[in-house]
């Protein structure tokens, strides 16, 4: 059985919002990342990709975004533990919050970063290197 985990690309005025994880997480704590989280069941539900990535949102960083959400990629790793995960990463406009590290057991920073530094820095992965490379080709072929 997967977890399905979503992530937001959030962009604006030529930066991506990007988190610095705590240590205190399980999975690649101390690494730069989107913000994202696991789906929760529901039960019958609709948009419950979309919902959960709205959710992560404003747990984490306390912004709500536009409707206009875009699909970027899917990729799928193995925790350390050995749970199998399913990550979508869908690109997102900003609609209202400044965001912070409302969730400090999950956030330490809040950056917007120019995509330029965030594939030239130490802690982003290569994950999160190819999503914004993804989420970014997607806006210049708007």
């Amino acid at each position: 059985m997967f977890y399905i985990n979503v992530e937001g690309a959030v962009f604006k005025e030529d930066k991506w919002l990007i988190i610095g994880r705590s240590m205190m997480e399980g999975h690649a704590g101390g690494l730069l990342s989107l913000v994202g989280g696991t789906v929760e069941n529901e039960g019958n539900a609709r948009g419950i990709l979309e919902g959960t990535l709205r959710r992560e949102l404003y747990e984490e960083v306390g912004i709500t975004i536009k409707d206009d959400i875009k699909y970027v990629r899917n990729t799928s790793f193995i925790l350390d533990d050995g749970s199998e995960v399913v990550d979508i990463v869908f690109l997102c406009e900003l609609d209202k919050g400044e965001p912070f590290a409302k969730s400090p057991d999950e956030v330490d920073g809040v950056y917007w970063m120019a995509t330029h530094e965030i594939l030239n820095h130490s802690k982003a992965p290569i994950w999160l290197k190819e999503s914004i490379q993804e989420a970014e080709a997607l806006i210049k072929n708007k």
